[in-house]
């Protein structure tokens, strides 16, 4: 959100002066900035890494200008291994932003989209519950890179908890903590789409997913949501847990049941 006090000179100014690298814009398009009448900004991702201490964001500033026209800044905000302060670094394209995170820090570009979420089928399926539990169990801590999407996650975290079918879901403790959420990244945790677990091609399916939220004070929590149809009637269920192991508990028991 833009600051309505600061005047659109005054934001481009500060924006200006404290990119460590301002001097790179090309020059005609600091011209054009020139102009500008309006501005918007908005918080487009946002990465922590709590154990390395790193922390970035990166923010897009829209300004309107005199001829109708428009263009954006990028801005990459970041703090290194053993920084204390943070450091901007302004770009002229999301696609440059995304080179300058590979060169500081060596992974996928700010600017990227979450994991895909694969459609059910999209794998072969795994027919044998022996090996359908071996893929189930617990495994050794995975570290994984966070690159959060601003966009209502309080009320994405809403509707994953209002969806779970399960008694044992989270609680009002955990709702409440994830109205103060606001960036949100899901990825699929578990490799196969499908996993029959009768053996036949029309077994259930189970589907986990880990829904990350990032909330107003840093902190990093997130709910498992485990997806299947290992219901009496064949029918299409949600169940959440506050933890992968709890999830993948559920998903072993569902199948071994089923």
């Amino acid at each position: 959100m833009s600051d309505p006090y600061e005047t659109t000179e005054a934001h481009l100014e500060r924006l200006l002066g404290r990119a460590l690298n301002s001097f790179d814009l090309p020059d005609r398009l600091v011209e054009r900035l020139g102009t500008a009448l309006a501005h918007s900004s908005s918080l487009y991702t946002t990465h922590h890494s709590p154990e390395s201490g790193i922390r970035r964001e990166t923010h897009r500033h829209t300004y309107l200008l005199s001829d109708g026209g428009s263009v954006s800044l990028w801005e990459l905000t970041y703090r290194l291994v053993g920084d204390r302060t943070f450091r901007h670094e302004v770009f002229a394209s999301k696609a440059e932003t995304c080179l300058a995170v590979t060169r500081l820090f060596g992974e996928a570009s700010a600017g990227a989209s979450p994991d895909p979420v694969l459609v059910p089928g999209e794998e072969e399926p795994v027919n044998d519950v022996s090996v359908l539990s071996a893929l189930y169990a617990a495994s050794a801590p995975v570290q994984r890179h966070r690159e959060y999407v601003v966009e209502q996650s309080a009320d994405h975290a809403r509707r994953v908890l209002r969806r779970a079918e399960n008694a044992d879901r989270p609680g009002e403790p955990v709702a409440t903590l994830l109205r103060s959420a606001y960036g949100h990244q899901i990825t699929q945790a578990f490799g196969a789409r499908q996993c029959p677990a009768d053996g036949r091609s029309s077994g259930a399916g189970f589907s986990l997913y880990e829904h990350a939220f990032v909330l107003l004070d840093g902190t990093e929590l997130s709910l498992w949501e485990v997806e299947h149809t290992a219901t009496p009637d064949g029918r299409h269920m949600c169940e959440v847990y506050a933890s992968e192991a709890a999830a993948r508990e559920a998903m072993e028991l569902r199948a071994r049941v089923r």
